[in-house]
């Protein structure tokens, strides 16, 4: 004889605690004066492909500048890597055994290239070693906010792993910040927003299918 199946307990999902462990951040914030940056950003970028042609990294396609974006991009390109490295300070912490985390007070190395993608463009799964912070600063997305259709998202694999959808494709974990466990997450390419990563962090870009060009700026923030 089967013995009878327990009767499922009530309980209140506000008693129930949650800690988040191994967080991984993605930030993201819009530039002040993105409209007016974006117009230089875009004839610098334009005028450079025009006599550079480029190099290959994780790019299938496109076209992608060598890592001195601030050198040869001007008063533009020194203002979006202020930005940048005002990001990276609000976003980092240094442990002092005297006053615990402070503020970072030492100059970021950095590096940082330009990049336009054409329908077809991609780029393949890839890490930035060697830096701490990654990013990258959307000139144009390529009209990604009007129709989700064109594509060119970056997307992120769950550094975990794959272990949770193998085990149960069907299953998610109903926790805020958790229902993509064994997943990938994606962020849509939104013109004027800076995003700032880990650079551990394995990413990708999918493919874009706009009509005019996907063009963006990526950097490297270490010490």
């Amino acid at each position: 004889m089967n013995a009878p199946m327990p009767q499922p307990t009530l309980l209140d999902p506000d008693a129930i605690q949650i800690r988040h462990l191994f967080v991984t951040p993605i930030a993201s914030v819009v530039h002040p004066d993105a409209q007016a940056l974006n117009r230089q950003l875009h004839e610098v970028i334009t005028q450079r492909m025009a006599v550079d042609p480029g190099t290959s990294h994780s790019n299938q396609g496109g076209w992608q500048s060598p890592a001195d974006f601030s050198q040869w991009g001007g008063e533009p390109a020194q203002a979006l890597l202020a930005f940048g490295l005002a990001l990276a300070n609000q976003l980092t912490a240094v442990y002092s055994a005297e006053h615990g985390l402070v503020e970072p007070t030492f100059t970021w190395r950095h590096s940082a290239w330009a990049n336009v993608n054409h329908p077809g463009d991609s780029n393949h799964l890839h890490g930035h070693p060697g830096a701490y912070w990654s990013g990258v600063y959307w000139v144009d997305d390529g009209g990604r906010q009007e129709d989700p259709a064109v594509g060119g998202d970056l997307e992120f694999p769950d550094p975990r792993g794959m272990m949770p959808s193998v085990y149960s494709p069907d299953l998610r974990m109903r926790i805020e910040g958790c229902l993509t466990a064994g997943y990938s997450s994606s962020v849509a390419p939104a013109t004027g927003t800076f995003v700032m990563f880990p650079s551990w962090l394995m990413h990708s870009v999918q493919r874009f299918n706009g009509t005019r060009p996907r063009i963006s700026v990526a950097f490297n923030f270490g010490i």
